[in-house]
């Protein structure tokens, strides 16, 4: 159970990093303001991702 959730989660981060990446080149953010934006993007969904598990772990 845990092995297909890490599996899943890497997969999530890398596809929300792609569109994030994509949302970057599309609206012309400076290379500079990039990094807090993957930051942001990044810490907020590995904490969605660990609620869930342990949503999924003690229900």
């Amino acid at each position: 159970m845990i092995s297909i959730f890490i599996v899943l989660a890497i997969l999530i981060l890398y596809y929300v990093n792609k569109m994030t990446h994509s949302l970057c080149v599309q609206k012309d953010i400076p290379e500079e303001r990039q990094h807090k934006v993957f930051r942001t993007i990044n810490v907020c969904i590995t904490i969605l991702l660990v609620s869930s598990y342990m949503e999924i772990l003690f229900t």
